[in-house]
């Protein structure tokens, strides 16, 4: 025993000299959560980078939470601390620009929390919600509410990331133009603030905390619950892409289609592609949707346009086996109202499940031929429908003129009167905006920079031609860029800051208010 007792003390010793050695106070290790701290380098390398491998900045140590008053008890410390360091949670760490990272302070990994049962509670009621952990996989909700016959109203196209992740930017994918964003169908939270305070709030209790942590980038508290509206899960989707050559018809199309109210024939999930001719060609490797002759029926309208840009529309209709022998009348009557081009009208028949985790078999492709774990220069914008002709002309037809992305390019709208504003993602002013996603990946040396600077000349061109487009997963460089981006909402965000997270402790990655430690990020 007096033996073990030694060998203990001899690694806390060493692990406090690491700790102080690297700028965080000594007296960490008098928390009862001390056990759970990593310093040792294959933890901090792990937490020092994210699926964009644009940018790296090592924390001094990693937390592996046994439950949320782990999280507490070291944002209390650094919050009363005379040195006070930054905390990052960290679910998938699926951010794009070091967003998740916490250079100089300690990254929290919220997935440790998941091997903890009794996470994701469903409640079948009259209105029924699950309460899921905030590290938990959207995949893994999923799982869960099926069992009762019940799922979430809104997905993101990949559900491989944390329920605490997609809500604390917004949430976004082709269900939202009829059910708003994730943010729009939560109930209630568990927020553990920049003081350490462990919060419940709701739309009535602590309404202020529960608006600013939706959509609020991690600089107000860390989502460790949250309670989420279900509606009855349907069994199957009829898939569906229609192609088109022209921008303003199948815009047009795309409006009609988010317009229709949910008891009207219509789709229950709209989103669009813009595809260019070298995407089609390789179309088989990750798009499994379409089979060859498609490829090549689809690369033949491509090079007909003088552009070489061709549009598609992504829909799909839910259903279950009780009504199957109306679905052909009712898509046929959809159809009949679009104006793609003709022939070009793609279906397919899943089950719900393998509809919503359909990225999960192109990340398998992609993990196979080593094209997964590769740089994400990714850049994501909303761009409001009055513009939206100008972006296509300037961006697809006039910076990549000439392109050869390998990744995927979405373009589809949403109705801004399914955001609530109070909450603190940034939407647009117009009625209609779209989601324009430049989700390429760099696949050979040197790539990185000319995407970077693509990314670059379509926000200079954006910035030029007064398109008051917004980011969405944003990154800016100065606090200017910062106050730009909320607008009418930054005073609201700095004030909040101040109340909620005063020493400015919370995912310093965002680089939206200056940290307590020093902010050096390196490129990768």
């Amino acid at each position: 025993m007096a033996a073990r007792c030694s060998i203990a003390f001899m690694i806390m010793a060493s692990c406090l000299s690491v700790l102080v050695s690297g700028g965080l106070p000594g007296d960490l290790f008098a928390l009862s959560v001390a056990s759970k701290l990593r310093v040792d380098r294959n933890s901090t390398a792990r937490a020092s980078s994210d699926f964009g491998r644009i940018v790296a900045a090592a924390p001094e140590a990693v937390l592996h939470p046994a439950t949320p008053a782990d999280i507490a008890e070291l944002v209390r410390f650094s919050a009363s601390s005379p040195s006070p360091f930054p905390v990052a949670p960290r679910g998938q760490g699926h951010s794009a620009r070091g967003q998740s990272l916490a250079p100089g302070g300690v990254v929290v990994d919220m997935r440790a929390l998941a091997s903890r049962r009794g996470r994701v509670n469903v409640s079948a009621g009259a209105a029924p919600y699950v309460d899921a952990g905030g590290e938990q996989l959207w995949a893994d909700v999923l799982r869960a509410t099926l069992e009762h016959g019940l799922a979430p109203r809104v997905w993101t196209d990949y559900l491989r990331i944390t329920v605490a992740g997609t809500l604390s930017n917004a949430g976004i994918g082709g269900q939202a133009f009829r059910h708003g964003p994730q943010i729009a169908n939560v109930l209630e939270l568990d927020v553990i603030t920049g003081t350490g305070d462990m919060v419940t709030c709701s739309r009535d209790k602590d309404s202020d905390l529960f608006f600013a942590v939706l959509g609020g980038l991690g600089q107000f508290g860390i989502i460790t619950r949250a309670r989420i509206g279900l509606m009855p899960a349907p069994k199957r989707v009829r898939w569906v892409r229609l192609a088109y050559s022209d921008v303003a018809t199948f815009t047009k199309d795309q409006e009609l289609l988010i317009s229709k109210r949910a008891s009207e024939a219509g789709f229950d999930y709209v989103e669009g592609q813009v595809q260019l001719n070298r995407t089609l060609t390789e179309g088989p490797k990750s798009t499994p949707f379409f089979s060859s002759s498609d490829i090549g029926r689809l690369a033949g309208l491509a090079s007909k346009s003088v552009s070489g840009v061709i549009y598609v529309i992504e829909g799909a209709m839910y259903y279950n086996e009780s009504t199957s022998t109306t679905m052909d009348q009712k898509l046929e009557s959809i159809l009949g109202q679009l104006s793609f081009e003709e022939g070009f009208v793609f279906t397919k028949d899943v089950r719900y499940v393998q509809f919503l985790d359909r990225v999960r078999e192109e990340e398998r492709v992609l993990r196979s031929i080593g094209m997964w774990d590769v740089p994400h220069p990714w850049l994501n914008l909303f761009v409001p429908r009055s513009r939206i002709l100008d972006f296509d002309a300037g961006v697809f037809k006039g910076v990549f003129a000439g392109a050869n992305p390998v990744g995927v390019i979405l373009m589809y709208p949403m109705n801004t009167n399914m955001w609530d504003d109070r909450m603190m993602a940034v939407a647009s002013d117009d009625d209609v905006f779209y989601a324009v996603g430049l989700l390429r990946s760099a696949a050979v040396i040197g790539d990185v920079e000319r995407l970077e600077k693509e990314n670059e000349a379509v926000l200079a061109f954006c910035n030029n031609e007064d398109i008051e487009c917004k980011q969405y997963l944003p990154h800016y460089a100065s606090q200017d860029g910062w106050q730009r981006h909320f607008g009418a909402k930054w005073s609201r965000v700095a004030d909040l800051k101040a109340k909620y997270d005063p020493h400015r402790i919370l995912s310093p990655g965002q680089r939206i208010f200056s940290s307590p430690a020093s902010m050096v990020v390196a490129s990768m």
